[in-house]
């Protein structure tokens, strides 16, 4: 029964990472930029649902004239799959290794957005956030649940709280969108307990400071610039679900 969980995670994850580039390349833009309408070729981005679903290549028309675009499709389709197996791996056939399918492409898509413009969209972020508290109060009503809804969303609101703190001490090394990412994040990791809220929020905090120094000893970075927290932060989170999944199952 695991096994085919598995499979079929890592299929779901798959199909839903080939999507994540083209919605990638449109998210990412300044905050003060209407999202990209266009492929780096100048050609309109259409499809399903206003253009935001389908791969990230021009139809056959001008396909000769225009690459792919965004992140690597072959490598957005890898990761994802990876996180889903992994997490179906972890938690088995329990409700709420549901939610973390569902949410699991939303965070890749984060995660590249801001690798590249530095930015979490609050149309990703905040939906993220209630999606995530109302299908885990779902999960919580079905019989082999794994965790706790309250402490669910305990633990959103107390991440989201660790990290709007952060913030106001320092405003120029951390932006507003990480607050809000920390709300859905800290949501899945309180659901498992506050073990793992701890845990998963210092491990992407200890992630993001890895990765700022190694820029600086490798001089690409200096102390002051500033580095995507959200991948990180997702990162850590990853982890802490994947131990507190695997100490539920």
């Amino acid at each position: 029964m695991r096994v085919l969980l598995i499979v079929v995670a890592g299929l779901w994850g798959a199909g839903a990472g080939l999507l994540v580039p083209r919605a990638a390349h449109r998210f990412s833009v300044d905050a003060d930029e209407p999202w990209r309408a266009e492929c780096p070729g100048g050609h309109p981005i259409t499809g399903a649902f206003g253009g935001w679903v389908g791969r990230a290549r021009c139809g056959p028309a001008v396909a000769r004239d225009c690459a792919a675009y965004g992140p690597s499709t072959p490598v957005a389709a890898a990761v994802t799959a990876s996180v889903c197996a992994a997490l179906a791996a972890a938690g088995g056939p329990r409700p709420e290794v549901a939610v973390w399918l569902l949410a699991a492409p939303v965070g890749v898509l984060l995660a590249l957005v801001d690798l590249r413009v530095h930015r979490l969209p609050d149309v990703l972020t905040l939906p993220l956030a209630a999606v995530t508290a109302v299908l885990l109060g779902l999960a919580a009503l079905l019989p082999a649940a794994g965790g706790s809804w309250p402490s669910a969303l305990l633990g959103g609101l107390a991440l989201g709280a660790a990290y709007f703190v952060l913030f106001l001490v320092n405003p120029s090394g951390m932006g507003f969108g990480d607050v809000k990412l920390a709300l859905p994040l800290g949501a899945a990791l309180g659901w498992y307990g506050w073990p793992d809220v701890v845990l998963g929020g210092a491990a992407g905090l200890l992630y993001g400071a890895c990765y700022g120094l190694g820029l600086v000893a490798l001089r690409r970075a200096g102390r002051k610039s500033a580095i995507p927290l959200g991948p990180f932060m997702l990162g850590g989170a990853f982890t802490g679900l994947l131990l507190g999944a695997s100490a539920v199952a």
